[in-house]
């Protein structure tokens, strides 16, 4: 599958503060969105707690209501999440291009 990587390149400057299930904040910066088995994903790097500098990704479900806003929500199931995987990882097959955007954005 190819998908436009200029595209991603487009978003190295957008952020999105997550609130995970223990109510701390988290910065990201997004790497990627991207379809996978007819959804959209979001691919966001921690840039602070627990996971910062870590190189951990986060996936989520990723879509926009009719105003165009930005909407993400968790992935449902394993299968799900291993189809999302698949898709993201062959974006970055390269690995010196994912060092470059991952290893980067800390800087």
């Amino acid at each position: 599958m190819s998908l436009d990587k200029k595209y991603v390149e487009e978003l190295e400057d957008e952020t999105v503060t997550l609130e995970l299930d223990d109510n701390v904040n988290v910065d990201c910066d997004v790497l990627a969105i991207f379809p996978a088995e007819n959804r959209s994903y979001i691919a966001l790097l921690p840039s602070n707690g627990p996971d910062a500098g870590t190189g951990r990704v986060y996936l989520y479900r990723y879509s926009e209501d009719e105003n165009g806003e930005p909407h993400i929500s968790n992935i449902e199931t394993n299968e799900e999440f291993d189809a999302a995987s698949e898709v993201y990882n062959s974006l970055f097959d390269d690995e010196d291009e994912y060092d470059e955007l991952v290893y980067e954005s800390e800087v």
